[in-house]
């Protein structure tokens, strides 16, 4: 079955995130450290994600990704060091819902983004990537949804 493209509108979402650059065959270990340092940082706080984590991406130079790793929170929190708060966005969005390995994930963006050119629509902030599964989930069955904001 092929992936369908929603529009939707959403509500802004505070988070907290680590920013950094890196390489592609890097991501895993980054993610890992990443993640596992804010949720650190949010027990620290007696705090809990809002919902599963994610990857914002402000690039797609896939030797030198600008990348943004977090979590959304319940409510605007402080940052600390290099956890910073911010926000995804609200607004307009398009999302897909790639089932599969990450290795396949491309497939996904490039649905995605002939479903925006498509209907028109501008693609109008980072390539976001919410992972709705954990590391024990079969490669098979790993859910991403993969969004952008949209004009």
């Amino acid at each position: 079955m092929e992936p369908t493209c929603s529009f939707e509108e959403r509500d802004a979402q505070p988070t907290l995130s680590i920013h950094t650059s890196a390489a592609v065959q890097d991501l895993p270990g980054i993610f890992g450290e990443a993640f596992g340092a804010v949720m650190q940082y949010l027990g620290q706080l007696g705090e809990h994600p809002a919902s599963m984590p994610y990857a914002a991406y402000r690039n797609m130079d896939l030797q030198d990704l600008d990348v943004e790793i977090g979590f959304p929170v319940a409510r605007p929190l402080p940052g600390e060091g290099r956890i910073q708060p911010g926000e995804i966005p609200g607004g307009q969005w398009a999302t897909l819902l790639h089932v599969g390995p990450y290795d396949q994930i491309h497939a996904g963006w490039e649905a995605l983004t002939a479903a925006i050119a498509a209907t028109g629509r501008t693609i109008a902030g980072p390539a976001y990537e919410f992972y709705l599964d954990g590391p024990e989930t079969p490669p098979e069955r790993i859910r991403t949804l993969l969004g952008h904001p949209v004009v």
